[in-house]
């Protein structure tokens, strides 16, 4: 192996280890955000301002004082969450998401909206 071939795998091995320590730390901080959020969110989801679609995200259901705002940082938190999830166990992002909305389901509240694996929003 010559000089430039080794210089650029040390530079991959070095750049595959930062992409790693970086993406461990973002995947820490969007859990962190996410646990904050949790007591607005409750709240707006029993003003029946936002719901949880199958997919695992929050959607807007009508308009309140910072639903779009909320749902919208939490929703980015929660792709970095089904994207390292589905990295690490080889699944799919799309398939993270879809559990998480069937695990929120289960565990929601009466009077959350919710929207079933066929797309009908229903109240709980």
């Amino acid at each position: 192996m010559n000089s430039r071939s080794l210089s650029l795998l040390w530079l991959i091995l070095l750049g595959s280890l930062f992409v790693g320590s970086a993406m461990a730390d973002t995947l820490s901080d969007a859990k962190a955000r996410m646990r904050e959020r949790v007591p607005a969110i409750d709240r707006l989801k029993l003003s029946e301002a936002i719901g949880e679609n199958n997919r695992g995200y929050l959607e807007v259901r009508k308009a309140a004082s910072g639903a779009g705002q909320t749902a919208s940082a939490e929703n980015a938190d929660r792709d970095v969450v089904f994207i390292e999830t589905a990295r690490r166990s080889g699944s799919s992002a799309d398939a993270v998401g879809r559990e998480f909305a069937r695990q929120i389901a289960a565990g929601s509240r009466p009077g959350v909206w919710l929207q079933d694996p066929s797309g009908r929003w229903y109240k709980k």
